[in-house]
């Protein structure tokens, strides 16, 4: 998988402002409110993904590429609200975004019993241990954002290090969710790079 946002050599304190200040009315209603539908059409999907790979032990390629696409959408959003891209987020399923990359190849073969085993026990050995890390990158990457907003707002720079562990931080959780949605077989490392 490749996640990446870009990081500008300088922000633009108008939009910062305003997606403060407006940002849930002009960003992140529209967008949900799509997003919400396509998402319980990708969670019909998921079941039907679930119950192919489990007879033929394969991901349909169809599906695949539109679950990739939907993340794509719900991380150009993340980038906007987070602050970690100016610019508003494309709408639509093929949008391109110069700010933000996401790729995820496609797995030509996927485990039956690694399905069966993230079904039982992927909470235990994925999830848990995973969350309890990403809850503390989170909190800290909270810190970094309100510290980051202010950075830009008096000198429109994002602190590069910064920028980094909030991108690592969405790269870590869309790993997990790649792995507990069948989307690879590759254990998430317990990594931001």
């Amino acid at each position: 998988m490749k996640l990446s946002i870009a990081l500008q050599v300088s922000y633009s304190r108008l939009e910062l402002i305003l997606r403060t200040l407006f940002g849930a009315l002009y960003i992140a209603l529209p967008h949900a409110f799509i997003l919400f539908f396509l998402s319980i059409w990708g969670g019909v999907l998921s079941f039907i993904a679930f119950w192919m790979i489990l007879f033929s032990g394969r991901y349909p390629e169809h599906i695949f590429e539109y679950q990739v696409q939907l993340i794509r959408w719900r991380i150009r959003v993340y980038a906007r609200i987070y602050n970690l891209a100016d610019d508003y987020p494309a709408f639509g399923l093929s949008a391109i975004d110069e700010r933000v990359t996401f790729e995820v190849p496609y797995p030509e073969k996927v485990s039956r019993l690694l399905l069966l085993i993230r079904i039982f026990f992927g909470v235990i050995y994925v999830i848990l241990p995973h969350a309890f890390i990403l809850f503390f990158r989170v909190i800290w990457g909270s810190v970094l954002s309100i510290l980051a907003w202010f950075s830009v707002l008096f000198t429109k720079k994002f602190p590069e290090s910064w920028h980094e562990f909030l991108v690592g931080t969405l790269r870590w959780e869309t790993r997990v969710g790649l792995y507990m949605s069948f989307m690879t077989d590759t254990y998430p490392p317990f990594s931001a790079k």
